[in-house]
């Protein structure tokens, strides 16, 4: 890879995803990839994952299921918010409980969509990760 190439991807909001539905996590990396200003770090397929993989890349920003298996979302979103305080955390679900909603923004997520209702939401808020930004 040239410099300039690994300066243009160093310049782009690093991206951690996680959701256990295979399909929808394949479909969202290539919608966030597809954008300029993000790229998709990894992906995880669980709460747990997602922790460990936040670790190790220190993504800009995370975007977090809510129902996952071995670790929650609600749960894993406090760790990751603890543990990476300036990170943009957004959590995803197909749950429109107003308590589990109450739930992840008390664990640190930033915004709660639906996935529904996710394109335009999530693109906008993402872009808006920059660290200068926060």
């Amino acid at each position: 890879m040239t410099s300039t190439a690994t300066e243009a991807t160093a310049a782009r909001i690093r991206v951690l995803i996680a959701d256990d539905d295979g399909s929808f996590r394949s479909a969202l990396q290539k919608l966030i990839d597809r954008q300029p200003e993000l790229a998709v770090v990894a992906a995880a397929s669980n709460g747990l994952e997602a922790i460990e993989l936040a670790e190790n890349l220190s993504p800009d920003a995370v975007v977090i299921d809510l129902h996952m298996p071995l670790l929650d979302g609600v749960t894993a979103a406090a760790r990751l918010r603890h543990d990476h305080p300036s990170v943009c955390l957004i959590a995803l679900t197909g749950d429109d409980a107003p308590a589990l909603h109450r739930a992840a923004r008390d664990a640190g997520a930033d915004d709660v969509l639906l996935k529904g209702e996710l394109l335009e939401a999530l693109l906008e808020r993402l872009t808006s990760a920059r660290p200068s930004s926060r």
